[in-house]
């Protein structure tokens, strides 16, 4: 391959490199906002009516024409090698390639300006506010779900958390099941201990107020490492039905979306904790202003809307100090739908961004085939012929 066609290539590339700027800067400012973004909403793909798939074909299809023309002109009286012709193919498969793949620069241009718009800090600092408050934000017909909101849900204040115990009795013909919850405690030590359980209890298990019998009875777990045992075992028995410090809203533990990279466990639980706070420990007006901050998120993102700051943190404290109200009037009406797509579309932008639709791979792969056949094909029949033209002149 002589330097006039490698100069001609990069000349080629640098033209195709300057369209995909275009449309990267193009993608980047008409960017919506992420207010416009919905469960629909996809990085770009051919659409065959709008001003980006138009132009795409026109642009394309110009630049190919130009520069075959120019190629088979002023570059096709080479006789190459077998291997110069492979090295010619496989940039003309290039050419192909970013001559119909300015749709993905465009894209490119979206999610540079949506991180912009919404950064991932921003992000996560959106879901931290959101698995704080989802317990206060169920539809109300889901605070009378047993699997939503029971005690084994809470994770603080200590004793918390813990585990349930069905107790069945038979009273004549009947059965009744009584619950008890036992704290979950843990406790260490030496496995050579363990296997002489009665040393064990004089030493470690008299000092918990258990003896070995009532102990092996309680264990739920061991798990043995190196030279030492853990026990996980209940503990005191707790009663949350008449614990001041537990109330509806704690018996939640579900988080709305996980950070990336965080431990799904350590986030419900540091959830958990600005809950209680917010709750039993801060004033009123700590939870309003979270409220608020809600309010915000929404009115960003975009999200209908009737919530009332004020109003909600009024029936959160009613239901706080009132166990034994049905939960049927609380004040936190949005587009829960919405919300959830929402988040859900910007974690795709975000983690999974699929800047080639798979509903045109097929086609987009093809069409760059198809031309690279016809361009590599055009490309050797013309520079043969010229050859053999040649040939003829000088046998002449």
């Amino acid at each position: 391959m002589d330097k006039k066609l490698k100069q001609y290539f990069i000349k080629s590339f640098l033209v195709l490199l300057l369209i995909h700027l275009g449309y990267f800067l193009y993608g980047y400012f008409t960017f919506e906002g992420i207010g416009k973004i919905d469960i629909y909403s996809e990085f770009y793909r051919f659409k065959f009516y709008d001003d980006v798939s138009i132009s795409h074909f026109f642009i394309s299809g110009l630049f190919l024409l130009f520069f075959l023309i120019f190629l088979i002109k002023n570059h096709s009286r080479q006789n190459y090698s077998f291997t110069n012709l492979l090295k010619i193919g496989g940039l003309l498969l290039l050419i192909s390639f970013f001559t119909f793949s300015f749709f993905i620069s465009y894209s490119f241009g979206m999610n540079a300006k949506l991180k912009t718009e919404l950064s991932e800090k921003d992000l996560n600092q959106d879901k931290v506010l959101l698995n704080v408050l989802r317990p206060f934000l169920y539809n109300y017909t889901s605070y009378s779900s047993q699997k939503l909101f029971n005690p084994v849900n809470v994770l603080y204040p200590k004793p918390y958390p813990v585990i349930e115990v069905a107790d069945s009795s038979a009273i004549g013909q009947y059965y009744t099941v009584e619950y008890k919850y036992y704290s979950i405690d843990t406790l260490k030590m030496l496995t050579t201990d363990l296997n002489k359980v009665s040393a064990a209890a004089n030493t470690i298990l008299d000092s918990i107020g258990f003896g070995k019998k009532e102990l092996l009875e309680r264990i739920i777990k061991k798990n043995t490492l190196k030279d030492s045992t853990e026990i996980i075992y209940k503990g005191q028995q707790v009663y949350p039905d008449y614990d001041p410090n537990i109330c509806i809203f704690i018996e939640n533990k579900a988080i709305y979306k996980p950070i990336k990279g965080i431990p799904v466990e350590k986030q419900q639980y540091d959830a958990a904790v600005k809950r209680y706070d917010l709750l039993y420990k801060f004033k009123q007006d700590s939870l309003l202003h979270s409220f608020q901050k809600l309010d915000t998120l929404f009115r960003k993102y975009n999200i209908e809307t009737s919530l009332v700051p004020k109003d909600l943190t009024k029936d959160v404290f009613f239901y706080k100090d009132h166990h034994d109200e049905p939960l049927n009037g609380i004040r936190n009406n949005f587009d829960r739908t919405a919300l959830k797509d929402k988040l859900s579309t910007l974690e795709r932008f975000f983690y999974e961004p699929n800047y080639l639709h798979s509903s045109i791979i097929d086609i987009f792969f093809g069409v760059i085939a198809a031309v690279w056949f016809v361009l590599f094909l055009v490309y050797i029949l013309f520079n043969y012929k010229k050859n053999n033209a040649s040939k003829v002149e000088i046998d002449s």
